[in-house]
């Protein structure tokens, strides 16, 4: 026990290092800069999906709600806002073919562009052969990882709703013990989902093949920063008002400093599989469409040559 306790600190010491002298700031303003502009894309597809099966209405319900609790109402309005500017007209099928190809390819750029981000963590880069191929596929993970989130938000809003429905049944019948265990179910839930989230963003975009057990430990600690930063930053957000200086603007300065926060502990997350993935002698290969950097190469030979400096 001790010795994991010890290996887990080094690890953590390790990671929060090599992220603090990475780019990680950086990548995560420019994604923030982009999810600007996939938001409404990235938002209608999966108010699409999940709304087939509950209608559109109560998923854009869910979404404000969730934003509201995070950000506050003005945020969640200038979304819906957001949302409203960017529908499609469905009776034109030419217009429809086209909004649906702009809010497609709008939607899939954050998640192109962490994958980006990510390969240039791990030390990978496309090959230049398959540039074309590797393009297409690129966006049609990002594509993919949106399919997922709206699936398991799907997931959620079905179980908060029976929880919801059941919880004064359960508070009449049971007590409020049972009411509190319930609750506490409806929270694990909840951070089950954003686990499977973090971790199929680890797993499935960065151009690296790598097993699930480190995966999953780097998704399981970015969870916990990511529920403890969100419950502080609602709270900040919430009293310090740090955007009431910018005004109109300040709604979106709000959706961004939120994202720039959420993807610099993507990158820490991601940088923790990582160390501990070579610390525990994980093997670790470019994808068939990706090859090693170019400074990774170099380092490699520069620790053959002198293996005592490794």
């Amino acid at each position: 026990m001790v010795k994991k306790i010890k290996f887990f600190w080094e690890t953590l010491k390790e990671t929060f290092t090599k992220w603090n002298e990475s780019s990680a700031s950086n990548d995560s303003a420019s994604l923030a800069y982009y999810a600007i502009f996939s938001i409404p894309g990235l938002l209608i597809i999966i108010i699409w999906i999940a709304g087939y099966f509950f209608g559109e209405e109560a998923i854009r319900g869910q979404i404000s709600s969730q934003i509201t609790g995070i950000m506050g109402q003005d945020a969640a309005k200038s979304v819906q806002d957001m949302i409203a500017g960017a529908l499609i007209d469905r009776e034109n099928v030419f217009m429809k073919a086209v909004g649906i190809g702009s809010l497609v390819f709008g939607s899939t750029t954050l998640f192109f562009q962490l994958q980006r981000s990510l390969n240039s963590l791990w030390d990978v880069q496309p090959a230049p052969k398959k540039a074309i191929v590797k393009f297409l596929l690129d966006r049609a993970n990002s594509l993919g990882m949106i399919l997922i989130i709206g699936f398991l938000l799907m997931i959620t809003m079905i179980l908060s709703s029976l929880i919801s429905l059941l919880n004064n049944w359960i508070t009449a019948y049971f007590g409020l013990e049972t009411y509190m265990l319930v609750q506490l179910v409806n929270f694990l839930v909840g951070f089950g989902v954003i686990m499977i989230m973090f971790a199929l963003m680890f797993k499935v975009l960065p151009d690296v093949e790598i097993g699930w057990r480190p995966v999953w430990r780097g998704a399981f600690l970015t969870t916990i920063l990511f529920t403890l930063g969100k419950f502080l930053l609602s709270l900040y957000f919430g009293t310090a008002k740090p955007t009431s200086a910018f005004g109109a603007a300040g709604t979106v300065i709000l959706i961004m400093m939120w994202i720039n926060y959420s993807c610099m502990l993507v990158f820490f997350g991601a940088e923790f599989t990582k160390v501990y993935a070579y610390k525990r002698g994980f093997k670790i290969i470019p994808s068939k469409h990706a090859k090693w950097s170019d400074a990774k190469l170099y380092e490699d030979s520069l620790r053959a040559k002198n293996p005592s400096e490794s």
